[in-house]
């Protein structure tokens, strides 16, 4: 996938509310066209979409497409409901854990794409500097 075409935060904006949810969707299909225990329509959605070849909205109309997101959201709810009490304060100190490195990364690029650009590149005036004729 690394010599397609990758789709900007900006294409996903039919269907986020601000940039922000963009940039953070974009990141969660990243990850499932990433993760090799994805597989299947999940993991072709997210290549579809951040190829270009497929607008996220068309993705949500398309049936096998968010059947298949429901089928992995049922098999995370029935794995949550079978952990133990202990697996269960196992996997919330990771997602605490996890979630904090990811809020980071989100202050820390928010911080560089906001920052003043200290590299401004001027060219020479219009007209070498003479007066207006």
């Amino acid at each position: 996938m690394s010599n397609e075409r990758q789709i900007e935060d900006a294409d996903l904006m039919d269907v986020a509310h601000d940039q922000e949810q963009a940039q953070r969707l974009r990141k969660a299909l990243k990850v499932l066209a990433e993760n090799p225990n994805v597989g299947g329509k999940l993991q072709e959605m997210a290549k579809e979409v951040l190829s270009g070849r497929i607008s996220m909205k068309d993705a949500i109309e398309t049936p096998d497409y968010m059947g298949a997101l429901g089928d992995r959201m049922g098999q995370i709810r029935r794995a949550a409901e079978n952990q133990t009490q202990a697996e269960r304060e196992e996997s919330r100190a990771k997602f605490a854990e996890w979630q904090e490195k990811q809020q980071q990364e989100e202050d820390r690029e928010r911080a560089e794409r906001d920052a003043p650009s200290l590299n401004l590149v001027t060219g020479p005036r219009r007209g070498g500097g003479r007066g207006h004729r």
